[in-house]
């Protein structure tokens, strides 16, 4: 009679693909979110580099100008959903439970589920490509009216925008819900590492802001197939309505990517720079600061509606607000390097550029937060160049110094030291003669999202392509160091950055031990 009721326990722990398929470990989950968005970042960089080689030189040579303009569309918006948010998300996962001593995230199963959700998203944006009429040519800002007389193809872009809100909403969720709730014993939200309180406050941000574009897009919807007129003059609508509502989801948006980045930053410098952050709760109160503006300064995008000078004026001093907290952060930054320790290896290195080209990205944007010169720029590549400045040299290589920073962390082997530096300098080098150009285009009125252009911008566009090849094929050492680490790495010491990494906590009270908790501990 025993064995009958002996278990088998040999299908507990699944193992090979249903290892990663039914995880509920937080770690396993990261590692998912982390792959995930590097590989939509290839699909998103070979969709830049289509519209560079188009734009190489004047005329149209290489694809259709709906095919560019499809190429447009969806590699804005896989770059920020596929690419740049997953992988946030992924540093998350990985280091929250971590750094605040809890066994797990607070929902495992729905941590799963999240993930889950972006594959068949990611899968979708891509086919939209392959349906009859081809995918929505309407930018990633989905602007109305095109996007309701666009093919099928915006119906599985409007699907796909769905998936992935559900994905940030529940992530979010569960973020903010183990922060508040599974700290360790002694660690009181003022003892958060930052990074910690980057994300808390990215959460709320995600919860307010997804909901608003799930709205915009559902509208979209209901005009498209069910006889609503919200975004259709014919009809009594207004396509100024989709702009309001998409930019007061679409502002958050961008600080929702860069807050996170500016969490891992505030590790990594301190790090290097051995010592303590300078003035911590400063930096608390200067990114929550950032978040709540956030939702404030979403007509910006808009000054060439036609809305009433009072509301410019408003707008434009609103959004030059925003940069104080940020210059305060910065400043914080660079006082935590005055005078410390410091050593270059490659996720400071990371970090500083991101310091020097997200400070520049910050200087173009308060210009284009001035109407009189907006009015003039808006839509020209000057408006390219700020954005991906603070994306790319901003969000992207903030996520660069992350995964350097914590891989040894995360897989107990180094990665090539040598060759990491080489990915930074290749990548900053062609980052700016992509990017940096493109100011100039702009200034001397080039459009963007278009395929052709006049003779004057020939040279500056032919800088610009040559750059974003180099910066692409720069990223295929990134793929090779990742996995020369993981195969052939040496054994990551116990304190691999000399003891740097551990230096947050120096100016702060012992909290309790780092081992999984046999329960969640109590909350005070």
């Amino acid at each position: 009679m025993e064995a009958v009721h002996e278990h088998d326990h040999s299908h507990d722990h699944p193992t090979g693909l249903m290892r990663w398929v039914t995880t509920t470990n937080h770690k396993d989950i990261g590692t998912m979110y982390l792959w995930f968005s590097f590989a939509m970042f290839m699909v998103g960089g070979v969709m830049a580099l289509i519209i560079r080689t188009e734009l190489f030189q004047p005329g149209l040579q290489v694809v259709q100008p709906e095919f560019f303009n499809q190429m447009t569309t969806l590699h804005g918006l896989i770059m920020v959903f596929g690419a740049i948010m997953p992988a946030f998300v992924g540093f998350a996962n990985w280091q929250i439970p971590m750094m605040i001593g809890a066994p797990d995230m607070a929902f495992p199963r729905m941590n799963n589920w999240s993930f889950w959700l972006l594959p068949p998203a990611g899968t979708l944006l891509v086919l939209s490509m392959f349906v009859p009429g081809g995918s929505a040519g309407v930018g990633w800002t989905m602007y109305a009216p095109l996007t309701v007389q666009q093919g099928m193809g915006m119906d599985l872009v409007i699907f796909a925008v769905h998936i992935l809100g559900m994905s940030s909403i529940m992530g979010s969720i569960n973020i903010v819900t183990t922060i508040l709730n599974l700290r360790a014993p002694g660690m009181t939200m003022m003892k958060m590492p930052l990074f910690v309180w980057t994300w808390l406050i990215t959460a709320y941000l995600l919860i307010a802001a997804m909901p608003v574009l799930a709205g915009a897009v559902t509208m979209t919807l209901t005009d498209r197939h069910f006889g609503t007129h919200f975004f259709n003059a014919a009809g009594g609508g207004d396509p100024v309505l989709f702009q309001h509502i998409f930019w007061f989801f679409g502002h958050p948006e961008v600080y929702i990517i860069a807050i996170p980045a500016f969490g891992v930053i505030s590790q990594v410098i301190p790090a290097f720079s051995r010592k303590p952050l300078f003035g911590y709760a400063s930096m608390v109160y200067a990114t929550a600061s950032i978040a709540i503006l956030s939702f404030l300064v979403w007509a910006h995008h808009m000054y060439t509606v036609g809305m009433p000078v009072e509301a410019q004026l408003y707008y434009m001093f609103a959004t030059m607000l925003i940069a104080v907290p940020t210059g305060v952060k910065v400043f914080n930054w660079v006082a935590t390097m005055w005078k410390g320790s410091m050593t270059f290896e490659t996720p400071m290195l990371f970090a500083i550029g991101f310091l020097f080209l997200f400070t520049l990205g910050g200087f173009t944007g308060l210009v284009l937060a001035l109407t009189p010169v907006d009015v003039q720029l808006h839509d020209t590549y000057y408006v390219v160049a700020h954005f991906h400045y603070v994306m790319v040299a901003g969000a992207l290589f903030s996520a660069f110094a992350g995964v350097y920073f914590w891989l040894p962390k995360w897989i107990g082997k180094m990665y090539d030291e040598t060759l990491g530096k080489w990915h930074f300098w290749l990548s900053i080098i062609f980052f700016n003669l992509t990017f940096f150009v493109q100011h100039f285009l702009g200034l001397a009125g080039m459009p963007r999202r278009i395929p052709d252009y006049s003779l004057q911008f020939a040279d500056f566009n032919m800088i610009s392509s040559i750059g974003a090849f180099g910066f692409g094929l720069s990223q295929l050492l990134f793929l090779y160091i990742l996995i020369k680490a993981i195969r052939s790495g040496e054994k990551a010491p116990e304190k691999p950055w000399d003891g740097a990494d551990t230096l947050e906590w120096t100016h702060l009270p012992t909290p309790a031990p780092y081992h999984s908790f046999e329960t969640p501990p109590t909350v005070k």
